[in-house]
């Protein structure tokens, strides 16, 4: 690994040498100190920041391995990274499962198995925490006392779970902590038999909380339970001679049974279990969880997983369990997975017990209804994994055509590889903001989007020209600081370093016109510069009076309105973010029993200050932790003061 003198390359590469050197005599020192015990340890880089984790019987001995095999696709990429050596003893090796994943969601490190975008997976919420409880569809679940099931991978199909939800138990639609509406009469839910109407007194909480229990044991997969309970109720109305609550219960049961026999892929006695299948190639892994209960197929799940260090089957399945049944909710008792998991069984079963609080089996089917399930998981993984390729694939020439056509349409000396697109944010000249985003061979690079805070200026006066300006101007200026520093220097930034193949202003003649004054470093550089204007997307070029228009169904059109188009949202996101801050300190500040801890809980729970200022006081005293006299001092003072 390459370093500098920190003022730009050495001549002769002496300092680089003696640096790298440096570096493997300390992390030698490191290793020989490591204790011979189960634990985690964690590489770090240069920078202090976590890049792998990872545990084992001996820390010494397995770190050991990573350096005595540098030829593997991890020893190529991750080995020359790691600047620091870090490790934590255990008392077990099912202890170091669980420690190791936690620092992998903690740290969320570059070389670990991930699953991709894993905070944006869907769940569906109970609030039990109030009289009567909502069941909604959320991607967060941080309320302790209330119940969340998933995660799920599709959210249309959990969208589609909570509608059959709401017709066979038929719980509120209606938001906020009580149910109703200030007109006092039941909503239209009641009438088409999607609700039983609490908020009018139709229905006691003792009767309502009944059908939430349905919701849970529904979700929990308990469904002979269900069905049991309903013909009960169905076969009690009768009796009674409650015809209209028979017929009802009977349209319930129905429903019922006919998921079940569309779901049912097994006889009942092969019980609850979930199959995990696991397909691997190269760098990318997909993983199917088949979740059976009562031998009813109720859910198909499957994830994409980053495999950055190239790792087989057994280890991306190791890590994905603990990754995924660390977030959910139902651990069943058993777990079916490959016979490549065979040797770490005992020590993820043992890891998944102790969450559970009960015991857990991990265990190859080989035979029988089982083994069916988990070849048809598979399938699937792998059928997953082809067709994401084909998408890559296609997305891939998609980009190389729309770079081709762009080149062509611009007449540029080279493909844009690098593409930077800026644009300015503001209202009325406050808070003015700027952003730039990034396309890296046609594909978006968000590590390098940049968000600049405009210094000069007048506050309150507009200057679009004099903004990009002096935006631009600072882009050149961080370019020629940062291209002739080391990469492994402090205060390095390798999106300033780069130069840009093509740079796109958002705007018309007058911002490529602001922006020309200052970048003309960047043109003896051979960067091309163009301006987008909105309105009927025309681009304009430096020296040439009229503007090319290209065909609106063209894919060089679509990419610079796509790039356009990431610049203006991430600017308004700038933008949001400074204003709300402003409001924040004008108004939050300046109210009676708030203080920095209950600022950041009250924004948490309404999400803008906008929405906080808007809530009505029962929405303030529903907020976790906000006393109540504090609420209603925060509602009383807020209309007082007319905000």
């Amino acid at each position: 690994m390459e370093g500098s003198n920190g003022h730009g390359w050495d001549g002769g590469g002496a300092g680089a040498a003696e640096k790298a050197t440096d570096r493997e005599q300390r992390l030698a020192e490191q290793r020989r100190g490591l204790p011979d015990q189960p634990g985690v340890y964690l590489f770090r880089n240069a920078k202090g920041t976590v890049i792998y984790v990872g545990k084992a019987k001996s820390i010494k001995k397995r770190v050991a391995s990573h350096f005595s095999n540098p030829s593997t696709q991890m020893g190529r990429d991750l080995l020359p990274m790691i600047d620091r050596i870090d490790s934590l003893v255990v008392s077990t090796e099912s202890e170091a499962l669980l420690t190791e994943q936690n620092f992998i969601k903690q740290y969320k490190p570059r070389f670990n198995i991930r699953l991709r975008d894993d905070k944006s997976y869907p769940y569906i919420g109970i609030s039990l925490d109030e009289d009567y409880p909502r069941v909604y569809f959320t991607r967060e679940r941080h309320r302790r006392e209330r119940a969340y099931f998933g995660p799920y991978s599709n959210a249309k199909r959990v969208r589609e779970t909570l509608d059959l939800l709401g017709k066979i138990f038929m719980f509120r639609s209606c938001d906020g902590p009580t149910p109703g509406r200030r007109s006092g009469s039941p909503c239209l839910d009641y009438y088409i038999k999607r609700c039983e109407a609490p908020c009018v007194g139709y229905v006691t909480k003792e009767q309502y909380r009944t059908s939430i229990d349905g919701v849970i044991d529904f979700l929990s997969g308990r469904y002979r339970a269900i069905e049991s309970a309903i013909e009960a109720n169905m076969r009690e109305a009768a009796a009674e001679q409650r015809f209209e609550d028979a017929a009802r219960e009977r349209n319930r049961l129905r429903s019922i049974r006919s998921l079940l026999e569309r779901q049912r892929v097994t006889n009942a006695s092969v019980g609850t279990l979930d199959a995990i299948a696991i397909a691997v190639e190269g760098q990318d892994a997909n993983a199917q969880v088949f979740q059976v209960r009562d031998g009813v197929l109720s859910d198909r799940q499957g994830f994409y997983l980053e495999n950055l260090a190239g790792d087989d089957v057994a280890a991306v399945a190791e890590a994905f369990i603990l990754q995924y049944y660390g977030s959910s909710l139902m651990i069943p008792p058993l777990l079916i997975v490959q016979q490549q998991l065979a040797e770490q069984e005992e020590t993820i079963a043992a890891a998944l017990s102790a969450r559970r609080g009960s015991a857990v089996e991990l265990r190859a089917a080989e035979r029988g209804d089982k083994r069916r399930i988990l070849e048809l998981a598979e399938r699937n993984a792998k059928l997953q994994l082809d067709q994401e390729r084909l998408r890559s694939e296609r997305r891939r020439q998609q980009r190389v055509d729309a770079l081709d056509g762009l080149q062509r349409a611009l007449n540029l000396d080279t493909i844009p590889l690098r593409v930077e697109c800026f644009d300015i944010s503001h209202v009325g000249g406050t808070h003015t903001v700027a952003s730039m985003v990034v396309l890296e061979a046609g594909a978006t690079k968000k590590s390098d989007y940049r968000r600049f805070t405009l210094r000069e200026g007048v506050e309150g006066v507009p200057d679009d020209f004099a903004s990009m300006e002096e935006v631009l101007s600072r882009r050149l200026a961080q370019y020629e600081r940062q291209h002739d520093r080391s990469p492994h220097d402090d205060g390095y930034d390798a999106s300033f370093a780069a130069l840009p193949n093509l740079l796109v202003i958002d705007g018309g003649k007058g911002q490529l016109s602001a922006g020309m004054k200052v970048l003309d470093g960047f043109a003896r550089r051979g960067v091309a510069i163009v301006s987008l204007a909105k309105r009927i997307e025309e681009v304009f070029v430096p020296g040439r009076p009229e503007p090319i228009v290209l065909p609106h169904d063209t894919p060089e059109l679509q990419l610079l309105q796509r790039v356009r188009d990431e610049a203006h949202r991430f600017a308004i996101g700038h933008h949001r973010i400074r204003r709300d801050r402003a409001m924040t300190a004008s108004v939050l500040d300046t109210l009676p029993g708030v203080g920095p801890a209950r600022k950041q809980a009250l924004l948490r729970h309404f999400g803008s200050p906008e929405a906080f200022l808007a809530a009505t006081r029962e929405e303030l005293e529903a907020v976790p932790g906000l006393p109540g006299k504090v609420a209603r001092d925060l509602y009383l003072q807020l209309n007082k003061t007319g905000h």
